[in-house]
């Protein structure tokens, strides 16, 4: 790359190469070949000056033209450049610290205001204290004359680029000179680019299809590419596509998500004002491409001119480079209805019109469009049958050297041989197959999720489990399995909208497991709803499944709810199903009544003023009736004095169904004892005992309450109360002005002596009904 960017800087000194618009908006100074060129050899000049040649610099830039400087000068001074993101101010990062103990830089490079914000902390933090720092943008540009050309070698290091972890510890892949050469020569020529191509980009510049893709290509290509921090687009994905409008973009791209955010978020006001005609390369990858949100896209997008033959779906990853294949320019991307229960057999079965249990596969090009791809059986290294799913095999020029300092991983992944010997291959860990000349990508071997025998991608569970109900987050969940008594039992681990934070958690949890139960024919073992934005992921936005298993087996997970099977007892209990099988947490459970499954919540709630969850989910067969009770006529308003309690007009709690499938009626006290009969006597037990259920009428009402001391305290305990029934959790609610308060369950007499104890002796007695 140092000669690519050198005859650039000759033939086209003034020609733009980068804009930067700094908050997505605002643009920078534009930097040229000449000023690049310039800039990377006073960069270069100061570390060969260093001794640092041949040795490791980590780059702690933020996005901004300041990184592709110091990029270019570690390639212009024989330096291996270690990309990551700058640390956080006042946050420890393990993820740097990690890095940093892996490659042990000599040199960290960033700018003026990152080693400004952390010049106490780096001294403090592991690994960052030892190292030699330079602020590249204060370089004098006057260093860039004692620059020498050093001699570098196809198979020497130009970058070490950790992978982002989603599965397991970030290692670092050597990418070679000669690899980003051969990666950047087909990528340019199955995209087809000309001089005449602008890139826009918002992709963070360590991973690796932001500084492929986004850095590296646009200068292999020789046409301009618009920056933009990652932060800002999806703060507002609208300035992606107005940066894409505005400059005439011909190629940019990102993650499934992505394309969903703007679908989502954006207004068709705003797309009003959109040109995407110019849009000719959509690239899909770094994540499961999704058919329903190419087609979404593909609709939302179409009144601003963006063609659906854009879309482009693509499979590579960091051991290779980038890329490894890439679908075909021209067309939309190959789509598979797969049957599900071959999926399961690791086969790929195109299914029959109206055939159900279908899953829709996405092609990324032919194996072998950029670098041949195979897909073999992992077991018996034989390459599999067309359809048949396999481990992905990788082979050719673009796969890289290894792993960093990690002999033993380098050769069980990238010294693979098949059967016959042939070889190597890069084991990629990845599931595919291929039917009809296209890969499809069906998930990872390491995070298969297998229960009773079957095969059930988390990638498939997740889409499931998002699509359920509106309040859970796409894009931002896990599914994973955990070892129960010798069997896989599944985890769901899903964030809640940030406007949805309110949401009954009950309601939630039933709708997953029955979306679970219907689509994959699964019964959760456990199911933690997240805080928004507490879903664990890698540096580039990808779901960490295993490290979120780690943190669910370790309990330290942001939590806002949880919900866990309970344990089953007995042969008749195993068949049983596991909606009916009440927690030992449950107060009401006993031998000959099922419990409601409600237990103490945490301090972490979803709702914090409500003690109890919302019990007995309404698709029990036994579940009380989802309507409002009949309330009962109000007492006559001659009944009682204002002062004694009793406002006029108000009326007595109504009956309700027990919240643990009896129903009762009974008065008792505030205090929780038991009320005095009209005649005044008063109950000799001081716990409430259960009573067959009766009409309340108005006589009975007034003959169950007992006249109170008129204290200036007793007014607000003297006003009217009344139950209502929630339909979205089958519970009632106590209204208090315009205040609410929710008591799930309260049906057992311990559980209403410890909510009237709480509420004082002093207020009225009334009607209760559970």
């Amino acid at each position: 790359m140092i000669g690519v960017l050198r005859a650039r800087a000759l033939e086209s000194p003034r020609r733009v190469a980068y804009r930067f618009l700094r908050d997505g908006e605002v643009e920078e100074d534009p930097l040229t070949y000449a000023a690049l060129d310039e800039q990377a050899r006073a960069i270069a000049a100061w570390l060969q000056d260093a001794g640092m040649t041949g040795e490791r610099a980590l780059l702690l830039h933020p996005p901004g033209l300041e990184f592709v400087a110091a990029f270019f000068g570690c390639l212009y001074a024989g330096v291996g450049a270690v990309p990551a993101y700058p640390p956080r101010p006042k946050r420890p990062d393990p993820r740097i610290q990690e890095i940093v103990a892996d490659a042990r830089p000599k040199v960290a490079l960033t700018t003026a205001d990152v080693l400004a914000a952390t010049d106490g902390r780096r001294f403090e933090t592991p690994g960052l204290d030892g190292l030699r720092w330079l602020a590249t943008d204060t370089v004098g540009l006057d260093l860039a004359d004692g620059w020498r050309e050093p001699s570098v070698r196809g198979r020497d290091l130009a970058l070490l680029q950790y992978t982002s972890g989603s599965t397991m510890t970030p290692k670092g892949v050597m990418v070679s000179h000669e690899n980003v050469l051969h990666n950047s020569a087909q990528l340019d020529r199955v995209a087809r680019h000309t001089p005449d191509s602008v890139g826009v980009s918002w992709l963070p510049h360590f991973h690796d299809m932001g500084l492929i893709y986004g850095i590296i290509q646009p200068v292999y290509g020789g046409f301009p590419c618009v920056l933009l921090p990652p932060a800002s687009f999806l703060q507002r994905p609208l300035r992606w596509l107005q940066c894409m409008s505005d400059s005439r973009a011909t190629y940019s791209g990102g993650p499934n998500f992505a394309y969903d955010l703007c679908a989502s978020r954006i207004t068709s006001e705003q797309r009003a004002g959109l040109d995407l005609s110019h849009w000719r390369i959509a690239f899909n990858g770094a994540e499961p491409v999704r058919q329903a949100t190419l087609n979404r896209f593909a609709e939302a997008f179409a009144q601003c001119g963006f063609r659906r033959e854009a879309l482009c779906a693509g499979y590579g990853l960091a051991e290779a480079t980038l890329m490894v294949t890439l679908s075909r320019q021209g067309t939309p991307p190959a789509s598979c209805r797969a049957v599900g229960a071959e999926l399961e057999r690791n086969r790929v079965v195109e299914a029959r019109e109206g055939e159900g249990d279908t899953r829709t596969l996405v092609g990324c090009g032919h194996p072998g469009e950029i670098s041949p791809a195979i897909t073999v059986d992992p077991e018996s290294g034989r390459p599999c049958a067309p359809g048949q799913i396999g481990e992905i095999w990788v082979s050719g020029p673009s796969v890289a050297l290894g792993y960093w300092d990690r002999p033993e991983e380098t050769a069980r992944t990238f010294q693979a041989r098949l059967a016959n010997g042939e070889g190597p291959f890069l084991r990629t860990g990845d599931l595919g197959a291929v039917v009809d000349g296209e890969l499809y990508v069906t998930g990872r071997i390491k995070e298969m999720i297998i229960i009773r025998g079957r095969n059930h991608y988390p990638q498939d569970l997740e889409q499931t489990v998002q699509a359920c109900h509106p309040a859970l987050r796409p894009g931002a969940g896990a599914a994973f399995s955990v070892e129960l008594d010798g069997a896989e039992g599944l985890v769901i681990v899903q964030e809640v909208e940030r406007a949805q934070r309110r949401s009954d958690p009950a309601e939630l949890v039933l709708a997953i497991r029955r979306a679970m139960t219907e689509e994959h024919e699964i019964e959760p073992h456990a199911i933690v709803l997240l805080r928004p934005g507490s879903i664990l992921k890698t540096s580039s936005g990808k779901i960490q499944r295993t490290a979120c298993r780690t943190a669910f087996l370790e309990r330290s997970l942001s939590a806002l709810h949880e919900w866990r099977r309970p344990a089953r007892e007995g042969p008749e209990a195993s068949r049983a199903p596991a909606t009916r099988s009440a927690p030992s947490s449950c107060a009401t459970a006993s031998p000959t009544q099922p419990g409601c499954g409600c237990r103490p919540r945490s301090s972490s709630t979803i709702r914090p003023r409500r003690r109890w969850r919302a019990c007995w989910p309404p698709s029990w067969p036994d579940a009380p009736a989802r309507r409002p009770p009949s309330r009962s006529p109000a007492p006559p308003a001659a009944s009682r004095s204002r002062s004694s309690g009793w406002r006029a007009g108000s009326r007595a709690r109504p009956t309700r169904p027990s919240a643990c499938g009896s129903s009762s009626s009974r008065a008792v006290t505030r205090s929780g004892r038991s009320p005095p009969t009209a005649a005044g006597s008063s109950s000799a037990s001081t716990t409430p005992t259960p009573r067959p259920r009766a009409p309340v009428t108005p006589a009975t009402a007034a003959s169950s309450t007992t006249p109170t001391s008129s204290t200036p305290s007793s007014s607000r305990s003297a006003r009217a109360r009344r139950w209502r029934w929630t339909r979205s959790s089958g519970s009632c609610s106590r209204r208090r002005g315009k205040r609410s308060r929710t008591q799930a369950c309260p049906s057992t007499d311990a559980r209403d002596a410890r909510s009237a104890s709480s509420s004082g002796s002093r207020r009225t007695t009334t009607a209760r009904s559970t």
